[in-house]
């Protein structure tokens, strides 16, 4: 294989184009087969109890935030200061050696809050989701790619913190429960478009022309 002056070993010719069928293959059963199911078992996802709670207190974790109590901030070039801390030390049964100097560390009082289960468990429903989309619209995207013919002179492809935490912590679970349902609802019409899109512009896609590329991208 040749094309002004340069040369192509025929036998990586012969793998390229192995490869170059793979992903045709791969993309035509992606618009033909999978695209349709993927729609539909998103479509039915999006109608389980778990994306249709009525009243958002349902996906509400048990929780038991206590307000933490306000942090004073001395001088510490404040000599009484020093001496206070030193005190507090020794009533605590430590001493200076015992002690590092270093950032004050936020602590919750209760310690750590633990997750909400239910978005925990609809996260990890979603993501791969997620990556499935990109990694199927990869595929499409190089054998759309690989379909289009040489390219001619003159054409160009062209929370805020607030005192309430556990206020704060179903505020955030019930944002969080909105978005991966809409996120799921994104997931199945994205689905729907690219299999409409490319059946409806099959044979463009198929017989590309020079003058159609603009129109494609």
């Amino acid at each position: 294989m040749s094309s002004k002056g340069i040369k192509v070993d025929n036998d990586l010719k012969t793998k390229v184009d192995t490869f170059r069928e793979r992903i045709t293959g791969e993309a035509e059963n992606l618009v033909a087969d999978f695209f349709p199911k993927k729609l539909l078992e998103l479509d039915s996802f999006l109608k389980e109890p778990i994306l249709n709670v009525a009243d958002l207190k349902e996906i509400h974790s048990e929780i038991n935030v206590k307000v933490p109590d306000p942090i004073i901030l001395n001088n510490s070039h404040d000599g009484l200061d020093v001496q206070n801390a030193r005190k507090r030390k020794m009533e605590d049964g430590l001493d200076d050696e015992n002690c590092q100097d270093g950032p004050k560390v936020f602590v919750m009082p209760g310690g750590m809050i633990k997750s909400n289960g239910q978005l925990v468990d609809l996260i990890e429903r979603v993501k791969p989701e997620i990556r499935t989309l990109i990694e199927k619209c990869n595929t499409v995207k190089m054998w759309v790619q690989l379909l289009i013919p040489r390219i001619e002179d003159g054409n160009n492809f062209g929370v805020s913190i607030q005192e309430d935490y556990q206020r704060t912590v179903t505020e955030i679970d019930e944002k969080e429960y909105i978005s991966l349902k809409i996120i799921v609802s994104e997931l199945r019409n994205q689905y729907v478009t690219l299999h409409d899109m490319i059946l409806k512009n099959i044979e463009k896609i198929k017989r590309p022309r020079s003058s159609n590329n603009e129109a494609l991208y």
